[in-house]
C-alpha cells in the first residue's frame, strides 16, 4: 500500500528503512510536546525567563525560522510575479518549508504566551498601537495562505488524483497561485518588517533604537532585506542537503546558479544598509542617547568580534561568494555561502533578542546572563523534529522536485 503512494517515476527506498528515520525524529517530537504541556498546564515558571530577561530562546528561534522561511514567499514573488521559471523547480519544496517555519513558529508562540485560553484576545482585543498587533495578524493570515499552496502539492498525490473532485478542485487552486505569491509578498513584506521595527522603536534600549524613514525605523527595512536575501540562500541549502540524504540529484545546476544569484545580489545590498545603519548608529544616535557605542561590547560574552562576524565574515564574504562565477560551478562553495547566509541571519536574530536583553541600560544596572531551561529546550528541538517530519513525508509521498524524473533517467 505505501509503494501505491509514492509518486510513479521516482524511487523511495523501503518503508522500514524510512521508519527507522523517522522514529528518532518522533521521540523527539513526543519529548517536545511533553516539554510544552509542562509551560501551558503549570506555567512559564519552567523557563528561566524572568520579566527582565522577557526574551529568550523561543524568541530567538521565531525570528530565525520566519527570516529563514522566507523562501517561500520569495521564491513565489520570483516566480508567479517577476516570470523566474527555472524556480519552478524548488517551488514545492519552497512551499513545504515556508509551511513547516511558519507553523512551528505559531505552535511555539502559543508556547510562550503562556495562556491558552486567552490566545483570542490577541485577535479579538488587539493593541492597535503594536507592531505585535500586526505581525500576529499577517503571519497567522500568511500561514493560512501557504496552507492553501500547500493543498495543490498534496493532491497531486498519485491516488488523491484518482479522485475526480479533488482534480478539479487542484486544477482550481492553481488559477490563484499568481494571487496568492502576491499577497503572500504583500503580508510577509510587512511582518518581516515590522518583527525588525518592534526592536528599533525601543527607546529604552539605545542598542538597538534607530531613527528612521518617515514612520518606520532603519530596522524595519533591514529585516525585510535579510530575510528575502537569505531566502533563496535557505532553499538552496535545504535541497542540496536532501539531495545529499536521498543520494539523489533533484534539480538541475542552473536552479543553484538563480537562487545564488538573487541572494547574492541582495546580500550585497543588505550588507551595504546594514553597514550605513551601523556606522550612524555608532556615531549619531547611541551617543546622542548618552551611551558611547563602544560600551555594548566591552562584556567579554559580547565583543566587538560579534559585529565583525555579523557583517563582514557572515554578511559580505557569502555575498561575494554567491556572486562569484567563477565559483559558481563548484557546488561545495555555493553551499558554504548559503551556510554562512543562514548563520549570519540566525546571528543577527541572536544579537537582537539575547545581547539586547542581557546588556544594561542604567549604570547600576548589571550585566543579564540567561540560560535556556531544559523544558525550552526540548520545546524548541521539537520545532526542529516537526519539521523533518513533514518534510520527509512530503517529499516521499509527494512531487517536490518536478526535475527529479528527468534527472533520475540520465
Amino acid at each position: 500500500m505505501d509503494r501505491g503512494l509514492i509518486i510513479r517515476g521516482v524511487r523511495r527506498c523501503s518503508f522500514g528503512r524510512f521508519a527507522l528515520w523517522m522514529v528518532p525524529w518522533a521521540l523527539l517530537l513526543i519529548v517536545g510536546c511533553y516539554a510544552a504541556f509542562l509551560c501551558l498546564y503549570e506555567g512559564l515558571h519552567h523557563t528561566n525567563m524572568d520579566n527582565r530577561f522577557a526574551f529568550g530562546l523561543w524568541i530567538f528561534l521565531d525570528l530565525t525560522v520566519i527570516a529563514l522561511g522566507a523562501g517561500a514567499f520569495f521564491t513565489g514573488f520570483l516566480l508567479y510575479v517577476m516570470k523566474r521559471k527555472e524556480l519552478q523547480a524548488v517551488i514545492n519544496s519552497a512551499v513545504v518549508i515556508g509551511f513547516i517555519c511558519y507553523s512551528g513558529a505559531v505552535a511555539v508562540l502559543a508556547v510562550d504566551v503562556g495562556q491558552p485560553l486567552r490566545a483570542w484576545f490577541t485577535f479579538w482585543h488587539p493593541n492597535t498601537h503594536s507592531m505585535l498587533t500586526e505581525v500576529t495578524f499577517c503571519i497567522s493570515v500568511y500561514l493560512t495562505v501557504l496552507a492553501i499552496e500547500y493543498l495543490p502539492v498534496i493532491l497531486k498525490n498519485r491516488k488523491l488524483r484518482q479522485v475526480p473532485s479533488f482534480l478539479v478542485f487542484e486544477f482550481q487552486l492553481h488559477k490563484l497561485m499568481y494571487v496568492l505569491a502576491g499577497v503572500g509578498t504583500f503580508l510577509s513584506f510587512f511582518h518581516q518588517g515590522s518583527l525588525g521595527g518592534l526592536y528599533g522603536v525601543l527607546h529604552a534600549r539605545p542598542f538597538v533604537f534607530r531613527e528612521g524613514f518617515a514612520i518606520w525605523p532603519s530596522t524595519f527595512f533591514l529585516f525585510i532585506l535579510s530575510a528575502a536575501a537569505v531566502g533563496p540562500s535557505f532553499i538552496l541549502l535545504t535541497t542540496w542537503l536532501v539531495s545529499k540524504v536521498t543520494r539523489k540529484e533533484l534539480v538541475k545546476p542552473a536552479v543553484f546558479r538563480s537562487l545564488a544569484h538573487v541572494s547574492g545580489v541582495l546580500l550585497i545590498v543588505y550588507v551595504l544598509f546594514k553597514s550605513i545603519d551601523t556606522l550612524i548608529w555608532i556615531n549619531g544616535t547611541s551617543p546622542g542617547l548618552g551611551f558611547a557605542a563602544y560600551d555594548y561590547y566591552a562584556w567579554k560574552p559580547f565583543g566587538t568580534w560579534i559585529l565583525f562576524t555579523e557583517i563582514i565574515v557572515l554578511g559580505l564574504v557569502p555575498a561575494l561568494l554567491l556572486l562569484n562565477e567563477k565559483r559558481l560551478p563548484s557546488r561545495g562553495w555555493l553551499i558554504l555561502a548559503a551556510m554562512l547566509a543562514s548563520s549570519g541571519v540566525a546571528l543577527n536574530r541572536f544579537v537582537l533578542t539575547i545581547q539586547t536583553l542581557a546588556l544594561p541600560t542604567l549604570p547600576f544596572d548589571q550585566f543579564l546572563s540567561y540560560w535556556p531551561s531544559w523544558q525550552e529546550t526540548a520545546t524548541f528541538l521539537a520545532v526542529v523534529a516537526y519539521g523533518v517530519l513533514v518534510y520527509s513525508f512530503s517529499f516521499r509521498y509527494l512531487t517536490l522536485f518536478p526535475q527529479e524524473k528527468e534527472l533520475s533517467r540520465i
